[in-house]
């Protein structure tokens, strides 16, 4: 298995772990994030911004993971499932719905960290599922 590989895979076990700071160690202290339709963020702490948001309003479980490298880049699909917490903004009101849809995540190693995470997956089905 590439580092690139186990970086990834392993950043997928800390989030299905709920474990923020073993997720926080593999990512680089510069770490850009592109969010799903959303701004690009720059950071450790950016991350762990973004990452205790989505805990507070989400609980969720990778699986089906699927992994592909070369070199320093990685590409991962997935199944993610989860339950809707607390309402998220603009978007539907929380009520403890349930969900399962396919997503992606783009990824760059550099130095032996995670550089840089960049994730997809179809808004408009998420929110048919918790509507």
């Amino acid at each position: 298995m590439s580092e690139t590989e186990r970086l990834i895979r392993a950043y997928f076990d800390a989030f299905n772990a709920h474990d923020a700071e073993a997720l926080l160690s593999l990512l680089s202290a510069d770490v850009v994030h592109h969010i799903n339709e959303g701004e690009t963020e720059v950071g450790g702490d950016a991350f762990r911004a973004f990452k205790a948001h989505m805990d507070r309003c989400y609980r969720e479980q990778i699986s089906e993971l699927r992994v592909m490298t070369d070199g320093e880049v990685g590409a991962a699909e997935f199944l993610c499932s989860g339950t809707y917490l607390e309402t998220d903004g603009p978007l539907p009101e929380a009520k403890g719905q349930t969900y399962a849809i396919p997503a992606a995540a783009f990824f760059t190693v550099r130095d032996g960290k995670i550089c840089r995470v960049t994730s997809y997956y179809n808004l408009r089905k998420w929110i048919e599922a918790v509507s």
